[in-house]
């Protein structure tokens, strides 16, 4: 059984004593490919760093609304230009989080679009952080279209935004939440997302999945999410990881 871990951070200083030693581990546990995520300037080329001495890792560039306090508008242009690297398959992590940050919205929504129209002049899909968000989220969406579209990458267990996302043409990604117990609407939202509109992530090293959860989160983990999925799906794992690769190969282009 092969797994696409199709959203981590190994650009996160919790890996600094380890990585090396990490990754060889997870490719061993048949984790054949994943994708390394930006979410600032800094961790973007430290993401195409890790991608290009690897060859079963890909790259996101882009600077999520977690990482905008120090913003600069000729940061977009660097962005821009590392997108061209060759291993890179997405802007993102991008999008708006009202949870961390409320005084900024306005600041959120403009680096959002701005980096919306860098992937669309580059052809790039875009992978969406949204953290209680949800309608303005989908609002900038509608009216800025991605024409390539994107992932709602550990998407929230909101029924308005899957339904609406899916409608966009956009993949869902279910990561450790999907596992939680007191996740008690992760099975509709899984119910309702076609096989061929899914992904798995772990979003290492967060969000540890049962039995994990707590402890840093690392790729070999994200079994336990295609398991979860399998078993509220009524197929196996093994169709579920197969499923999940092919889909993450497709919107990446890979």
């Amino acid at each position: 059984m092969e797994l696409f871990d199709s959203h981590a951070h190994y650009n996160d200083e919790k890996f600094e004593e380890d990585r090396e030693e990490i990754l060889k581990e997870i490719y061993k546990s048949g984790v054949t490919k994943l994708v390394n995520a930006g979410y600032s300037l800094e961790s973007s080329k430290s993401a195409i760093q890790i991608a290009n001495s690897h060859d079963f890792i890909y790259s996101t560039v882009g600077i999520s609304p977690n990482d905008i306090a120090d913003y600069k508008k000729e940061d977009l242009k660097e962005i821009e230009n590392l997108a061209k690297s060759p291993k890179v398959v997405a802007i993102g992590e991008i999008g708006l989080d009202y949870y961390w940050n409320k005084e900024n919205k306005d600041l959120q929504k403009e680096v959002f679009i701005s980096q919306i129209e860098i992937a669309n002049k580059l052809n790039l899909p875009i992978v969406i952080h949204t953290r209680e968000a949800v309608y303005d989220t989908l609002e900038i969406l509608k009216n800025n279209n991605c024409n390539k579209k994107g992932i709602f990458h550990c998407c929230p267990f909101n029924v308005d935004l899957v339904r609406e996302g899916l409608k966009l043409g956009f993949y869902i990604s279910f990561a450790g939440p999907t596992t939680f117990k007191n996740s008690k609407n992760a099975p509709e939202i899984i119910k309702m997302v076609p096989l061929d509109k899914m992904l798995i992530e772990t979003d290492s090293p967060y969000l540890s999945p049962e039995p994990f959860r707590g402890k840093r989160n690392d790729s070999r983990n994200v079994k336990y999410i295609a398991e979860k999925i399998a078993n509220i799906k009524n197929l196996l794992t093994e169709e579920i990881a197969e499923i999940t690769y092919q889909n993450t190969l497709k919107i990446f282009k890979i």
